[in-house]
């Protein structure tokens, strides 16, 4: 499944992370002969391929990102109050992200994704739904579910990721001076 790429950052090795829209995050090295990607190297090729896309096999498999903030919940519903509209071809907007949770019964869930996802949910048990995938869902019987949503959060989920790299490895803004804008490697 193809994502667009949205933004950059640099890992703690110093390659540089494609951030894709659908949350999850990619490197994009390049290490001749095997990987070829000359244009990560500089800020100007960066630039040209933001929107370009790039495939997401964890979007393809539905695994949810670590860069999501809670938004809401939806009620918990029965095999007859599910709403039509889940029992037929729909999508989660650009930019969130579902998560189905089975409370009592069996659910199946059905994605368009390459290949394509079909599972029987039990209870307790979750399934994510990424944005802009076509899905639907079908209560095998006597069912409780609900869906959680969430936003993707980069900014907050890089201020928490930062306050748990300080507390346990040091404060990195004390090397951040070193990175060389061009290559993003660390100079000595």
């Amino acid at each position: 499944m193809e994502r667009a790429i949205t933004g950059y950052h640099l890992d703690d090795e110093g390659d540089w992370v494609a951030e894709l829209i659908c949350g999850h995050n990619q490197h994009v090295r390049h290490r001749p002969p095997f990987q070829l990607r000359p244009w990560v190297l500089d800020a100007a090729g960066r630039s040209a391929r933001l929107g370009s896309p790039l495939d997401c096999p964890l979007s393809e498999r539905a695994e949810l990102p670590e860069a999501l903030r809670f938004v809401r919940s939806s009620p918990v519903w029965d095999e007859h109050s599910l709403p039509r509209a889940l029992r037929r071809a729909h999508r989660v907007a650009t930019g969130t992200w579902g998560r189905i949770t089975v409370h009592q019964g069996r659910l199946q869930f059905r994605a368009q994704t390459d290949p394509p996802l079909q599972v029987v949910l039990g209870p307790h048990t979750t399934q994510a739904i990424p944005p802009d995938v076509e899905h639907d869902v079908t209560p095998l019987g006597t069912a409780l579910v609900s869906i959680d949503f969430f936003a993707i959060d980069r900014e907050q989920h890089m201020v928490t990721r930062s306050v748990r790299e300080a507390d346990r490895s040091g404060d990195p803004a004390c090397w951040a001076h070193l990175v060389d804008e061009e290559t993003g490697r660390i100079e000595e």
